[in-house]
């Protein structure tokens, strides 16, 4: 039988594809061509929980059909869990390249529309106060995703595509987390507001001129390869003055980056708007962007009561935060209830040992021997750069060591990863200035590596995405009706 010569001209526009809406018409055309409509359209399948789904579906159909409000909150406050029935098993995402089972959509868009029914019309007996309370404990319950971003140098320039992809579509999560060049691009995203992003992807409006050669001598001196006063101009130039929580109140977004000590009695930190909130994003991501070698430990720098720029704990110094903690994952659900990651990873030694779909391989009978070696490479590697760190001399040789112990340790992918494909001239360009068109061509192949996981990451964040906008329109509200409150109260109050 001969392939449709219709399935090839398809799969080259999917590869070609410049925009989301030009990749879905050809993604749509070959789930049609191949067969895949109608796996979509079958609600049964051994992947997940159909039943289960269909009967909350029913339920909140119904209850929204009878204006049965007390009955409709009950239905989200109690049935609304995250992953419910297995449904964002990465199975059902395998069979079409838009979109899953029917149900699956149908049941979060339901609920979606029935959440935000609530939040903005008027339900007898549910004043705004109380809304704001449901909604606030309705996202505790089910948690929120969150998007981090890896170290990579300048190659980090495609986690702007991934950004650009995912703001597009209304899935870019509000807890933002980087490390190195992740980091640097966090504070950059969390001090523009959504209005902002568009300009935020513009090449020609950043300082590009983060790298400057200072020699070999500088680094045995330990003042690093690079020029860190070029870089934190650039930083400063491109982030701005903003401590983290400046930069929460002018977004609503929470920036989040790792950094490793470089004193033997402290640990990797994440800096955040909980844990420094008057530290300057700039000097954190001068610190996660210190790769040892490359530059020098960075003293963490933050405002005062009276808005001076002074050190945060001047007798310690941080780097490169990939180096411990490239991906904090679990610090992450203790603060901010993260129930689901998606990674962008660009590490250059990390990249080629993802496979594909930017997942670590999985176990399979083929792929078995290779796994076993894979992972008992790992356990002796870990155990020998353990003894090395710990007991090893001279000092150099046991900081090398601690840091490859760190990197073998570390886990670099998350619930769904995104990663670009590397070619040689990519690794040229690591350590250089990246040219605007270079930058447009890594937010192209951004893009184009996160639209076949969109199906994905909505089914997964779309109801978490609809509870943070709905808590942040009731915070509105309430104030509204605190300060109309307020004027009614001056009125009628009696002159002195």
């Amino acid at each position: 039988m001969l392939k449709d010569p219709r399935i090839h001209k398809f799969r080259k526009m999917l590869a070609e594809a410049p925009n989301y809406e030009v990749w879905k018409a050809a993604a749509l055309e070959l789930d049609f061509l191949e067969g895949n409509t109608e796996w979509k359209e079958d609600f049964a399948s051994e992947h997940y929980h159909y039943e289960l789904i269909y009967d909350r579906l029913s339920n909140i159909k119904q209850y929204r059909q009878q204006n049965d409000f007390e009955r409709l909150k009950r239905a989200l406050r109690e049935g609304l869990h995250h992953d419910l029935g297995n449904m964002g098993n990465p199975l059902l995402y395998t069979h079409s390249r838009v979109g899953t089972k029917h149900l699956i959509e149908e049941y979060i868009a339901q609920a979606c529309e029935a959440l935000d029914f609530l939040c903005d019309h008027p339900v007898p007996g549910f004043p705004v106060a109380d809304k704001l309370q449901f909604f606030r404990d309705t996202l505790t319950s089910y948690g929120r995703p969150t998007l981090l971003l890896s170290g990579g140098a300048s190659l980090g320039m495609f986690h702007f595509g991934v950004i650009k992809a995912l703001w597009e579509k209304g899935l870019l999560p509000q807890v933002i987390t980087g490390s190195s060049i992740g980091a640097i691009i966090a504070g950059m995203l969390g001090v523009h507001t959504d209005a902002e992003i568009p300009d935020m992807l513009v090449p020609e409006n950043h300082n590009l001129k983060a790298w400057k050669w200072r020699g070999l001598l500088s680094a045995m001196r330990g003042d690093g390869l690079m020029d860190q006063e070029q870089l934190r101009a650039c930083l400063r130039t491109n982030i701005g003055e903003y401590t983290f929580e400046e930069a929460y109140e002018r977004t609503g977004r929470s920036i989040n980056m790792s950094v490793s000590p470089v004193q033997t009695h402290q640990k990797a930190r994440l800096l955040s708007g909980y844990t420094s909130p008057y530290l300057l994003v700039w000097s954190g991501a001068l610190a996660s962007a210190a790769v040892p070698g490359i530059f020098p430990p960075v003293t963490l720098m933050k405002k005062d009561i009276h808005g001076q720029v002074l050190p945060y704990m001047s007798r310690l110094k941080f780097v490169d935060g990939s180096v411990v903690s490239d991906l904090p994952i679990d610090r992450l659900r203790h603060l901010y209830d993260v129930n689901f990651t998606i990674v962008s990873q660009t590490n250059p030694h990390v990249v080629p040992f993802l496979n594909e779909r930017g997942l670590d391989e999985k176990l399979s009978i083929a792929n078995l021997p290779l796994h076993l070696l894979k992972t008992e490479m790992q356990f002796h590697g870990q155990g020998v750069f353990d003894y090395l760190r710990k007991r090893v001399r001279p000092e150099l040789l046991r900081q090398i060591s601690g840091q490859m112990y760190t990197i073998m340790a570390q886990r670099y992918s998350g619930d769904v990863t995104i990663a670009p494909t590397y070619s040689f001239k990519h690794y040229r360009r690591m350590l250089a200035n990246p040219e605007p068109e270079f930058v447009r061509e890594m937010i192209l192949a951004g893009e184009r590596a996160t639209w076949p996981k969109i199906s994905m990451i909505r089914s997964h964040a779309r109801i978490s995405k609809t509870l943070e906008r709905c808590v942040r329109r009731l915070k509105q509200q309430n104030r509204r009706s605190a300060a109309d409150l307020r004027m009614i109260n001056t009125a009628v109050s009696p002159g002195p």
